[in-house]
């Protein structure tokens, strides 16, 4: 009895052995902003398809790493497999590690959550040989260059972010953990292609630095405006106090965060005094032009009307002046084309309206004059462009009544000529009863209700037309095919620069093609089959030959190399091979 109870416990002890474990192991629950944590993800079993958690909150800064190992002690074996990520927190407050996920035997197997609560920076015990000789805090600086701090609304300037580290250290990388926020200004980077170290001064001692971001802004608002830092997280070296082999100075890893801090730009409104009642808001140093495609022309002619800004300031960021035209010119909507280039210095280029102008009517019509002001940022004050009065001569073609093309803007172009002034007042009435008659007895009455009795005919022949074509077995299978060969024929063409498609899809369209042909089955498709069947339809043989030469080149050119050339030649004969079958089988 007592050997039966052994046993009993034996066989539990080792199902208990023999379950599946699967949990999460932190090198600690409390640590300070800028230290590392480890976490294990550990398995008794080799399972698969493991599943990382998204550790928000914390950075990877190694990992994953995979371990494996197998023991045997005293007859028994064992298994472990851990999944190790060393993680750098972001934040401080209480953070939760959630579930990591493993399959193993189509079962899932998750880790319970981990909470870590992560303290102020707190110092780090080294060995005094491994302590760094210099702190990072003071060779270290992120800075933001800023061109000019009170500019005027649609001025630009330039924001340039540069990191400037000593000489006794090095950085090996960075990320930015906030971007600089720009409300209330128009916004462009400046592409840096690649990062170059340089050197200057900084606080009056030597400093290399590189340029990370260019930034070209325009304000749009007066007052105080307020530009959001750029913050980094970066990984450095510093010289320790311990030396190699070689007596070279050994480096020890560390991070360090930094930011450019918020920046406040003072921006002065445009001035009131001598502004021009048609300013759109043009800041910078412009030339304005006019210019037609011909001024003579043909009735029925068009000519194009170019209104264009060039030079230098907010290019993008107010709108040109509009041409006002004679009511006999009928003017479209323009378009609009820019050819700008935006560097430090700011925007400068060219935009253009291109009016599509076509006239009525032969005569002499003037454009006016048009005037196009900005802000002079040089001068500080308004400027105001005219372009002279350009007249359109429009040779022959029917005359106006009257002569419209002195007319004010404003009047419309349908004009209303003295002999016209009282068309508007109709001669006749358009009297009609008010007496309805009523439905009942009408003819509408009688149409509808006599329609059904006269559709009913039309139905029963429509249904008897269809059991005939539907009990034409015969005839519906040769149009099926025949709608197959034109399917599969358009399927080739579309994938004639896909080799392997084609090939089948031509294939078919050849097979079916015959199939609705000849009136033969699947079975019935063998090449001498075919050449029979054929050769008694009086087909020429050439053509017998061509097509049992193309579906066999369909079958090997699907495993073969074949040129896009011969693709389409092989198209192109399949498609003059169908047209001679359809002439001359009988």
């Amino acid at each position: 009895m007592k050997k039966f109870i052994v046993a009993i416990v034996l066989m539990v002890c080792n199902s208990l052995l023999a379950q599946v474990q699967f949990e999460a192991k932190v090198s600690k629950t409390t640590l300070g902003l800028n230290e590392r944590l480890r976490i294990d993800f550990v398995m008794n079993m080799d399972g698969d398809n493991f599943n990382q958690p998204s550790f928000e909150g914390f950075r990877i800064i190694a990992g994953p790493s995979q371990q494996v190992s197998q023991s045997w002690i005293n007859g028994k074996s064992s298994f472990e497999k851990v999944y190790s990520y060393y993680l750098l927190p972001q934040q401080k407050g209480s953070l939760v590690i959630r579930q990591a996920t493993i399959e193993y035997n189509g079962q899932i197997y998750k880790t319970s959550p981990i909470r870590i609560n992560v303290t102020n920076a707190v110092q780090e015990a080294r060995n005094p040989d491994d302590s760094p000789q210099i702190s990072a805090d003071d060779n270290i600086y992120l800075v933001a260059d800023i061109s000019k701090t009170s500019p005027y609304i649609n001025e630009p300037i330039t924001v340039v972010y540069k990191l400037y580290f000593s000489y006794n250290i090095g950085i090996s990388n960075w990320r930015e953990l906030d971007k600089p926020k720009y409300n209330d200004f128009w916004s462009q980077n400046i592409d840096i292609k690649q990062l170059v170290g340089e050197e200057g001064m900084f606080k009056g001692e030597k400093y290399r630095f590189v340029v990370l971001r260019k930034t070209v802004l325009y304000p749009q608002k007066s007052g105080k405006l307020v530009i959001e830092p750029l913050s980094l997280d970066i990984d450095v070296q510093l010289p320790t106090n311990r030396r190699d082999v070689f007596g070279r100075v050994q480096l020890v890893n560390d991070n360090k965060r930094v930011s450019a801090g918020a920046k406040t730009i003072n921006v002065r409104a445009l001035p009131e005094t001598g502004k021009p009642a048609d300013f759109s808001g043009a800041v910078g140093k412009f030339d304005f032009k006019v210019t037609p495609s011909k001024t003579n022309l043909k009735n029925g002619e068009s000519l194009d009307l170019l209104v264009s800004v060039t030079g230098t300031g907010n290019m993008k960021l107010f709108n040109l002046p509009k041409p006002v035209v004679p009511n006999s010119l009928e003017m479209y909507d323009p378009v609009h084309d820019e050819k700008v280039n935006t560097t430090l210095a700011g925007m400068s280029g060219k935009i253009t309206d291109k009016y599509t102008i076509i006239p009525q009517f032969k005569g002499n019509y003037p454009i006016k004059p048009m005037q196009f002001s900005y802000f002079d940022l040089g001068s500080g004050k308004y400027k105001t462009i005219s372009s002279p009065e350009i007249m359109i001569n429009v040779l022959d073609g029917p005359m106006a009544s009257d002569q419209v093309a002195t007319t004010t803007p404003g009047v419309t172009k349908n004009t209303i000529t003295s002999n016209e002034q009282f068309k508007f007042i109709k001669l006749k009435s358009d009297l009609f009863s008010m007496k309805e008659d009523d439905f009942l007895g009408s003819n509408l009455f009688y149409g509808l209700l006599f329609l059904p009795f006269l559709i009913l005919p039309l139905i029963v022949l429509f249904k008897k037309k269809k059991e005939a074509i539907d009990s034409d077995v015969f005839g519906n299978k040769i149009k099926m095919n025949n709608r197959l060969a034109k399917k599969y024929l358009s399927e080739a063409k579309k994938q004639i620069n896909n080799k392997e498609p084609f090939y089948v899809a031509l294939e078919k369209a050849m097979h079916n093609f015959l199939k609705a042909k000849l009136h033969i089955e699947t079975s019935d498709m063998s090449k001498s089959n075919i050449q029979q069947l054929l050769a008694s339809r009086n087909v020429n043989a050439q053509t017998i030959i061509d097509f049992i030469d193309l579906t066999e080149n369909c079958e090997l050119a699907r495993y073969a190399l074949t040129s896009s050339s011969a693709i389409q030649q092989d198209f192109d004969k399949a498609v003059m091979i169908i047209s001679d079958l359809e002439k001359q089988i009988s």
